[in-house]
């Protein structure tokens, strides 16, 4: 692997480096992911329940109990449940503000990995091909035969270089792609949720 690396050039050091990066970023949100990971229709029968029944601290407790950024929005419509219809949902609303951004944080770093990935190894096949076209100059201002071992190591850099972008870059936009489907999926089912509290809490009033 040493020897790869050492053949591939000075760009495989920074590619290297979005590897590292890419990889503790995925690790991090997916970890994220499946620890606010919810199964929201018994969520929201718990809490619903708790509501028609008058019991508002209890579907607070729910929600303190349970991670992740759902519950936190909950809990600030809940914490309104005395007050008009447009307070509870500009209260879930401002919630949803401060949860959101925690759901989106680093994703965008994976995309931006993705495409400098790609570009660096574009850069390592151009700086190969530099030395190769280097070294056919300096045979022929020398009157020597160019021979296949005089180009080699500058094509070996640049194939390398360039696989070595590639595999970098294509999991991680792999991995963008899933994480912004997952961000999504929770944000809509946030929406949803949000949106049947503001009804159960306008059609009950909660002691």
């Amino acid at each position: 692997m040493l020897e790869w690396i050492i053949r591939g050039g000075p760009m495989m050091v920074p590619i290297l480096l979005c590897s590292v990066l890419a990889l503790a970023i995925i690790l991090e949100k997916f970890m994220y992911l499946q620890k606010i990971k919810l199964d929201t229709k018994k969520f929201m029968n718990e809490v619903s329940d708790s509501l028609k029944r008058n019991r508002a601290m209890d579907a607070i407790n729910i929600c303190e109990q349970t991670a992740g950024p759902l519950p936190n929005v909950l809990k600030a419509g809940i914490l309104k449940y005395d007050r008009t219809r447009q307070e509870i949902k500009e209260a879930v609303e401002d919630a949803a503000l401060h949860e959101i951004p925690s759901l989106e944080r680093n994703v965008n770093i994976l995309a931006t990995v993705a495409h400098i990935s790609t570009l660096l190894g574009l850069l390592g096949t151009v700086v190969g091909m530099i030395e190769v076209f280097q070294k056919i100059q300096e045979k022929s201002a020398a009157l020597s035969p160019v021979t296949p071992a005089d180009l080699s190591a500058g094509i070996w850099q640049a194939l390398i270089a360039t696989a070595a972008g590639l595999i970098v870059a294509i999991p991680t936009l792999t991995a963008y792609n899933y994480f912004v489907s997952r961000i999504n999926n929770f944000i809509l089912q946030m929406e949803i949720s949000a949106t049947d509290l503001v009804n159960v809490l306008s059609e009950k009033k909660v002691e």
